[in-house]
């Protein structure tokens, strides 16, 4: 296994309605690095975000979609999704204010 910074584990958030909706419970859904396990992940938000305590964290491994372009086959890469609940004292994500 690599050795994964806390910087490198957070992609990038889900803009989702899904994922929006969640947000008023303070879930927050993120892709993450595939070989990212759930206490990497805690302490990569939060480091990355001031005043974030993470609560606890759910994982869904996304395998790749199949494509196909001509006669030649394959498939996307892998994801893997993170939903993280925070606690109640804990501050907002900010990056998620205005949208």
């Amino acid at each position: 296994m690599a050795d994964i910074k806390y910087y490198d584990v957070i992609l990038k958030p889900v803009i989702t309605e899904k994922s929006m909706a969640g947000m008023g419970d303070k879930k927050y859904t993120f892709y993450v690095h595939t070989d990212a396990n759930k206490s990497q992940i805690k302490e990569a938000v939060e480091k990355m975000f001031d005043g974030a305590k993470v609560q606890s964290v759910n994982t869904i491994n996304l395998d790749g979609k199949n494509r196909r372009r001509g006669v030649v086959t394959g498939k996307t890469a892998k994801k893997k999704k993170a939903i993280v609940q925070l606690t109640e004292d804990s501050k907002e994500i900010e990056i998620f204010q205005g949208l």
